[in-house]
């Protein structure tokens, strides 16, 4: 998509400070941090508004992406916990229209709303 920050994050033409990547998916660290640890994993092929736009032919990038989440999380030393959310419209809090996961961690975190 021509106007969606997370495509233009995970092609490099938006620098950010990456996390992790691999072919399928970028983690980069969040710009305006809720945590300690704040870090956005997206699929670099432009999956739009959040969960309602997995389906079954798209189902394993989402599968690749809970699959690498540990991974990322033990490499930002948060063995001692963290939360993955997903927002998924605009009541819910999204703000970008691609498929993200936001991981947060670093800090004892609160009970959620």
């Amino acid at each position: 998509m021509d106007n969606c920050i997370f495509c233009k994050i995970a092609v490099g033409e938006i620098p950010s400070k990456v996390a992790y990547e691999d072919e399928v998916i970028m983690a980069f660290h969040d710009i305006e941090p809720q945590a300690p640890v704040h870090v956005v994993v997206i699929p670099k092929a432009h999956i739009a508004s959040g969960m309602n736009e997995v389906t079954k032919d798209n189902s394993a990038v989402v599968a690749h992406i809970f699959e690498s989440i540990p991974q990322i999380a033990a490499s930002l030393g948060l063995g001692e916990g963290y939360r993955v959310v997903c927002n998924c419209g605009e009541n819910a809090g999204q703000t970008v229209q691609h498929l993200h996961f936001h991981i947060l961690g670093g800090k004892t975190l609160g009970a959620m709303a």
